[in-house]
């Protein structure tokens, strides 16, 4: 007869090792997974300006932020820096590290392209995302087709496409493409914050994992293509990253990489498609 206080500690125990695999399973393990990209293009569609904005990022109970940069075991304040240059407005979310160094977290990218009419994107820096995060606002189009079937009925098929969303609605937007508009730059950083603001504990992965599915919205999309390129190539030269960040994060980086390979596949009435293949390298933790 087994004993019992064995099978209860080998239940324990593997109970905590499925729990430490759900815990890092889709984690990429690089510091990008604490910042909710698509709850802070969701924060910025409600906020009425860039400081506003900065303000909402910063509150604990809408679970955006989760970054510790520098490992000192509290959540790290994100400023906003924001930029013009004629019709381009970007807005820099920034993290001061330590006194001497910044780490660019995202940036809003927005470009007008009519009268009342302007697109925009929020790019994850590379030094904590990797590549290719990218996320925009989203809007499906859902077409009703006929499609022909050889030796049978022809069936009904829905067509969707996905459509560039205008966001001149927005009030942040309308707000910096004000003709009173004078660019904000957070007058906080390193130690000095807004009294309002207190640091918390982050929360481990397991935690934090279902606190992002909040923000998974249709309307919000992952995308791997940069749309808004004059504000991109603005933003390049005037990009901010931290020594320290890139030597800490230096093996989670390692460990994953995003390598893409083009493909052609040949189907049966000849035709070729060209599709992306993405493979994603993990660490052995997941």
């Amino acid at each position: 007869m087994k004993n019992p206080i064995l099978v209860l500690c080998a239940m324990v125990i593997s109970l905590s090792l499925h729990a430490q695999s759900e815990e890092t399973i889709d984690s990429t393990g690089l510091p990008g997974d604490q910042f909710n990209l698509e709850g802070a293009l969701s924060l910025f569609q409600k906020a009425e300006s860039p400081e506003s904005f900065e303000k909402l990022l910063n509150e604990q109970n809408n679970q955006v932020n989760n970054l510790d940069l520098n490992g000192d075991g509290e959540t790290d304040y994100i400023r906003i820096e924001s930029r013009k240059d004629g019709d381009i407005h970007i807005l820099i979310l920034q993290v001061p590290v330590n006194e001497n160094e910044n780490q660019d977290v995202a940036v809003i990218a927005m470009e007008k392209t009519g009268k009342e009419e302007a697109t925009l994107q929020i790019i994850g820096d590379e030094a904590l995302y990797g590549e290719d995060m990218i996320v925009e606002p989203a809007e499906v189009e859902v077409e009703n087709g006929m499609d022909k079937q050889r030796g049978g009925p022809d069936r009904i098929v829905r067509k969707t496409a996905q459509i560039i969303v205008n966001v001149w609605t927005w009030p942040s937007v309308r707000f910096v493409y004000g003709t009173a508009y004078r660019p904000w730059i957070s007058p906080w950083g390193w130690r000095n914050y807004p009294g309002w603001w207190k640091p918390w504990r982050p929360l481990g992965w397991s935690v934090w994992k279902p606190a992002r599915i909040r923000y998974h919205s249709p309307t919000i999309r992952v995308v791997h293509k940069h749309r808004l390129h004059k504000a991109h190539s603005f933003y390049k030269p005037i990009r901010m990253h931290s020594t320290t960040v890139r030597t800490r994060h230096a093996g989670a980086h390692a460990n994953y990489k995003i390598r893409k390979t083009k493909t052609t596949i040949t189907g049966p009435k000849g035709r070729s498609v060209s599709r992306t293949k993405t493979t994603v390298k993990r660490s052995r933790r997941g």
